[in-house]
C-alpha cells in the first residue's frame, strides 16, 4: 500500500509538541477494503482520510480498543446510564436534518478553544462523510429532541467510535461517556469483540476519560497491551 508522511506542524493535544501524520495514499476502493486491516495497526478515520500519528521523537498516541464482551460498567458508569434512561436511543443508517446544528452548538460551546472552531457545515461534512464508507449513527433523543449523536463506523471485529457531540446544557449527564455505553451495548448486540476509541493520550486530560473503561487494550510497540481495572 502507499503511504504519505505529512510535514510537522503544532500537536492538538500536547501544546509543546510538533505532530506528523502517515497517510494511506490509496484509492478508496482499497481504502474500504483494509480499513479493518488498518484500524487494528493503530490507524483512524478523518473523513476520505486513513491517517495514525508518525511523531519522530513522541509516542505518546495509543489506538485503545475496549473488550466489549468481558466490558462490564463501574459504579459511576452505572449511575450515568440509570441517570439518562429517559432517553430514547436508535441505531439509524442515514443522517437527519436537525444534526448539524446539534454539532454547531456543541463545537460552539464545548470546544471554542480546539482546532475545529468555528464549526461549518463543511467542515462537519469532511469531517463525518466518506464516499467509501457508511457510518451508523446512534442518535439520542428525549421527547423528540434530539440530545445526542454518536457516529460509528463497522469494520471487522468492532466498531470505530468516530465522534460523538450532545447537547451542551445537558453536561451533567455525562453525555460522553452515555454514548460510549451505548456503543459498547451495540458491539454486545451485535456479538463483535471491539470498539475502537482512537487514541489515548495520558498526558492530555482532556483524553483521559478513553481510559475509564474496563478491561481495555492500548496499541503500544506494534502490538496490543492488556490493561485490566485496578
Amino acid at each position: 500500500m502507499k503511504f504519505g508522511v505529512t510535514q510537522a506542524f503544532a500537536c492538538s493535544y500536547l501544546s509543546e509538541k510538533q505532530e506528523q501524520l502517515l497517510v494511506c495514499m490509496e484509492e478508496d476502493s482499497l481504502l474500504e477494503q483494509q480499513y479493518s486491516t488498518l484500524i487494528q495497526v493503530g490507524f483512524r478515520r478523518s473523513g476520505e482520510q486513513l491517517y495514525r500519528p508518525h511523531c519522530k521523537k513522541c509516542n505518546a498516541c495509543e489506538s485503545l480498543r475496549i473488550m466489549t464482551a468481558s466490558f462490564q460498567p463501574s459504579k459511576s458508569q452505572k449511575r450515568i446510564l440509570k441517570r439518562n434512561t429517559d432517553i430514547d436511543i436508535k441505531i439509524v443508517e442515514d443522517e437527519r436534518d436537525d444534526y448539524y446544528q446539534l454539532y454547531e452548538r456543541y463545537i460552539s460551546q464545548k470546544h471554542a478553544d480546539g482546532s475545529m472552531y468555528p464549526p461549518s457545515y463543511e467542515q462537519y461534512r469532511n469531517f463525518i462523510h466518506c464516499n467509501w464508507q457508511q457510518p451508523l449513527y446512534i442518535e439520542g433523543r428525549i421527547d423528540s429532541q434530539l440530545v445526542g449523536v454518536a457516529v460509528t463506523d463497522k469494520v471487522a471485529g468492532g466498531l470505530s467510535a468516530l465522534y460523538s457531540f450532545f447537547e451542551p446544557e445537558l453536561s451533567s449527564r455525562s453525555l460522553g461517556t452515555y454514548f460510549i455505553l451505548q456503543q459498547i451495548a451495540l458491539c454486545k448486540d451485535r456479538d463483535v469483540p471491539y470498539l475502537y476509541l482512537g487514541y489515548q493520550i495520558d498526558q492530555c486530560s482532556k483524553m483521559n476519560y478513553k481510559n475509564k473503561f474496563y478491561p481495555h487494550q492500548r496499541y503500544q510497540n506494534d502490538k496490543w497491551t492488556l490493561y485490566k481495572q485496578r
